[in-house]
């Protein structure tokens, strides 16, 4: 729905399947009750997921006019996509899979430009588009710091490749389109200052000799190009988890004229080792110890430094004087406790303020996928729910 603080909508990765006619059927059951519900009398825009099959199967036959048919009869519209996931996301073990096939390969840049025709049919007129993706790669895939260099000059490439053909449709078209790069716990890059730092020292260096060689362009030229296709996606969640200062970040990035794409709404769950017994906390993060995602730990030390895990059972079976941990388990936005446990909702509060008072991008989508894996006394019927977090986020752009 179009709000003055921007579009916001859900992310369609809550929802289960893999192929398109699962992706569709998901759609057709789940969307217009929520619209009816949040939107009943203007448009309301979709944050779409595709898998790779999916985005394959789009295209074939009469399935990509009759989406938009659909669209169309329903009142709707897809304005941001999420092109992290590439394959299995429900019902299946993600963990560390979840980046592969990894920006290093044809894989992941083939899945991605499909994705971007894709919205580049469904986006209505006047309107920009944008895809998250990968923070590159998965950090621990890479055993030295030259193997880890290698990558990240390898995805850079592939990232620059779809950079170009996104600069082609603009030229052509007239359609702005961006990826919008989603840094997260230990992938490649996983924090806001990773991603500027990335961006400043691999990304536009690479990119000015990149489109000198391809388009015998100036470094000038390149770099508007890059700015403006190459985006950040902000998800609160995963910058919640690593204590990022919201405020400085989001004024660092406006300075060197780096974009937001997205703001991914989302909150982690923390707790403090002060009041309650450690043991007690720890007991209350075990039953959110599931197998399917990853849910990597920081904690913050007595001296305040952090200490990083790459998943739960690592932070349960350590021992340190951690003040507090924040853990990457994607939990409703509208609950601020979770019995001994509580969210990042200031977190998002605190970045949706910044966003109403001085916007700094366009485009809102709520991301909270890991419904299926929550404890049962947490769970509600799952269109109560995604409407429930909307209705919580427009309260607070509006208010």
């Amino acid at each position: 729905m179009k709000l003055t603080a921007g579009h916001l909508t859900y992310c369609t990765n809550i929802h289960a399947g893999e192929n398109w006619p699962d992706h569709f059927n998901a759609l057709k059951l789940n969307f217009p009750e929520i619209k009816k519900q949040l939107s009943p009398d203007s448009p309301m825009g979709i944050g779409l997921r595709l898998s790779n099959i999916a985005s394959i199967e789009i295209l074939k036959d009469n399935n990509l006019p009759e989406f938009k048919q659909w669209l169309q009869l329903n009142d709707a519209y897809v304005f941001t996509m999420n092109g992290f996931p590439y394959g299995g996301f429900h019902n299946t073990i993600v963990k560390d899979q979840v980046h592969a096939p990894d920006w290093t390969t044809n894989d992941r840049l083939d899945y991605t430009l499909r994705l971007f025709k894709i919205l580049a049919s469904l986006l209505p007129k006047n309107m920009e588009g944008g895809i998250s993706t990968s923070p590159l790669s998965y950090k621990h895939w890479f055993k030295s710091e030259a193997e880890l260099s290698k990558a990240k000059f390898e995805a850079t490439e592939n990232i620059l490749r779809v950079t170009a053909e996104l600069n082609s449709i603009k030229q052509k078209t007239g359609v702005t389109l961006h990826l919008d790069i989603e840094p997260e716990p230990d992938g490649i890059l996983e924090t806001g200052k990773e991603f500027i730092e990335w961006f400043e020292n691999d990304l536009l260096p690479q990119g000015i000799s990149y489109f000198k060689n391809e388009l015998n362009l100036s470094a000038a030229q390149a770099e508007d190009i890059i700015k403006e296709h190459v985006n950040l996606c902000y998800d609160v969640c995963h910058f919640a988890i690593g204590y990022e200062p919201h405020e400085s970040i989001i004024n660092e990035l406006a300075q060197k004229g780096i974009k937001v794409g997205k703001i991914q709404i989302s909150a982690a769950l923390k707790a403090s080792f002060y009041a309650v017994s450690k043991q007690a906390i720890l007991t209350a993060f075990e039953k959110f110890n599931e197998s399917t995602y990853l849910h990597q730990v920081i904690a913050r030390l007595s001296d305040g430094s952090l200490l990083r895990y790459p998943d739960l059972p690592e932070a349960l079976a350590a021992t340190n004087d951690a003040k507090e941990w924040r853990a990457h388990f994607h939990v409703p936005v509208f609950s601020q406790d979770f019995g001994l446990l509580q969210s990042t909702q200031s977190d998002i509060i605190k970045v949706l303020n910044i966003q109403t008072q001085n916007p700094f991008t366009n485009h809102l989508e709520v991301e909270t996928y890991t419904w299926e894996v929550l404890p049962d006394a947490l769970k509600i019927p799952l269109n109560q729910s995604i409407i429930r977090e909307l209705e919580w986020v427009k309260h607070q752009l509006i208010n």
